[in-house]
């Protein structure tokens, strides 16, 4: 019997991630699960310390912060809070991967789902790939999810009640 208790779905606010939401979404509706929604931001320390000057720095971190709160809060609707116990969480990390997969192991998450962007073999080897190393290093299954996907998932009935 497959037991989900927290699912956890990473997002970049990507069309595949906003994919991998609505996957997410109903398995924890339909296991009972706590919802767990995640950002990473990345860290601008590393990222930007030798080209700008590290007094601004601080500040450049806490507005982006900030605005990925704003955009995740707003992907988590009032109806994932009450009933599937939805937590939004922004975390600034220098891996994302790797700040996904600590995520997971610290809340004891049992399957994680994620949008992949599906990106051909060069620029797989350029840029790499979240979805990859998240697979790879898990403490859980992990839920790939393209956009768009092969739909499997019904719409609600309140959704598709609004398109009509």
């Amino acid at each position: 019997m497959v037991v989900l208790k927290n699912v956890l779905v990473a997002t970049d606010f990507s069309e595949a991630s906003d994919a991998a939401l609505t996957y997410g979404r109903d398995l924890a509706r339909s296991y009972g699960a706590t919802l767990h929604v995640l950002h990473i931001t990345e860290s601008v320390l590393v990222r930007f310390s030798i080209e700008a000057p590290i007094a601004y720095l601080p500040d450049l971190q806490t507005q982006i912060d900030d605005a990925a709160r704003r955009r995740i809060d707003a992907l988590v609707t009032d109806e994932d809070k009450t009933k599937l116990n939805a937590k939004s969480v922004v975390i600034t990390s220098v891996g994302t991967a790797e700040a996904i997969v600590q995520y997971a192991k610290d809340h004891r998450i049992d399957l994680i789902v994620m949008g992949t962007h599906g990106r051909r073999a060069f620029a797989h080897v350029l840029m790499g790939s979240v979805a990859e190393r998240v697979v790879r290093l898990a403490p859980c299954p992990v839920l790939t999810v393209r956009h768009p996907q092969r739909e499997f998932v019904a719409p609600d009935a309140l959704v598709a009640t609004a398109k009509n």
